[in-house]
């Protein structure tokens, strides 16, 4: 009998340990929540697209599957330029798009992305992470209704693909080329005649003569586009996105409805999701820039002429944005100040050291 009492008693104190040691969420203390995500991009790239879907399902992982988020690619759910309205509006929870598509609304915008002559990849992430860069952004979105997180960084890009070479700055008068955000109005001011267009438009677009070059991200997305049929001099450096962040955007009233559990889930997945897709370029891009070169493709860097032009034509684009948007004025206030911070930085260690180790590859 006393033994039967104690295993009954061993029986229900281990019960009680397990539910007391089990995790909140695996004993349904909060609710089952379904979202949908909407991107502005395609399935087929699988870095950009794939940082999101390795997010969801991170998140759901984390929940034990009481929240998930249904993640759609471009033109499922909205056009993909349309993310950022769907999103406001409550037609979906989320959206995942690049903030510089929608500079029309205010050109603070192009801060969450990428701005010319910007930050690097490293420092973009300071910035956004210990720099104070979210604060002011979300202080941002919040009048739009929106919540933000970083999701994805491309990394240093590419300047895209031209039908003819770019040796003078004479040869950007009359260009049509796809570019999005501040960069394309940056080259407006060189004569360029900028297009935004999804990534899905940009080969028919560049084939059928529509536009004469375009830009996307970099050798291993570009390849996936074609971009390289119907064009074949492939110009560097991007330097309208010496980094380019991908930012989740929340509607702000469904971020408050969930529990704190769930926004740590999503912050947590966004930011591995954030890292991951850098390091995925990292490893993709050298060896697509191989296949594209021996494929035909010609290197071309932008002339020093053509930098500084657009170096200077920058400034004053920032000057005349400031003067027109107080959120520009604000935001580009703090983020210049960091960005003279991080440059001396590089200045002294970063950039020797890479200078370097570039020069120790044509020795050897």
């Amino acid at each position: 009998m006393q033994r039967r009492k104690f295993i009954t008693r061993s029986a229900l104190g281990a019960t009680t340990a397990a539910s007391l040691a089990a995790p909140a969420l695996a004993q349904g203390q909060h609710p089952e929540i379904r979202w949908r995500l909407a991107s502005s991009y395609p399935k087929t790239l699988d870095t950009i697209y794939g940082a999101v879907d390795l997010a969801v399902k991170r998140v759901a992982e984390l929940t034990d599957g009481r929240f998930r988020i249904s993640l759609h690619g471009a033109g499922e759910l909205v056009p993909p330029l349309q993310v950022l309205d769907a999103v406001m509006d409550g037609t979906v929870e989320a959206g995942h798009s690049a903030s510089y598509f929608y500079i029309g609304r205010d050109p603070a915008f192009g801060f969450g992305t990428a701005m010319p002559f910007g930050l690097n990849t490293r420092g973009q992430n300071a910035w956004l992470y210990e720099g104070g860069g979210n604060d002011v952004l979300n202080e941002f979105y919040a009048g739009f209704g929106l919540y933000h997180l970083p999701i994805g960084n491309t990394g240093a890009q590419m300047a895209g693909w031209y039908r003819k070479e770019i040796k003078t700055v004479d040869d950007l008068k009359g260009l049509k080329f796809r570019i999005g955000g501040l960069g394309g109005m940056v080259l407006s001011k060189l004569g360029v005649v900028p297009q935004q267009l999804a990534a899905g438009d940009l080969y028919p677009s560049l084939e059928k003569g529509v536009i004469d070059a375009a830009e996307f991200v970099g050798p291993y997305d570009d390849e996936k586009l074609g971009l390289h049929k119907v064009a074949k001099f492939y110009y560097y450096p991007g330097w309208w996105e010496g980094s380019a962040t991908l930012p989740l955007f929340i509607n702000q009233k469904a971020w408050a409805a969930l529990p704190a559990a769930y926004q740590a889930a999503v912050k947590a997945a966004s930011a591995e999701a954030n890292q991951w897709s850098t390091a995925k370029y990292d490893i993709g891009n050298p060896a697509a820039l191989k296949r594209l070169v021996s494929g035909g493709a010609q290197l071309r860097a932008f002339p020093k002429p053509v930098m500084d032009a657009s170096f200077t034509a920058a400034g004053q684009l920032y000057q005349e944005l400031a003067e027109k948007s107080p959120a520009f004025r604000k935001i580009h206030a703090h983020w210049s100040k960091f960005r003279d911070e991080q440059l001396l930085w590089q200045q002294f260690c970063e950039q020797p050291f890479d200078t370097y180790m570039a020069s120790t590859r044509r020795r050897s």
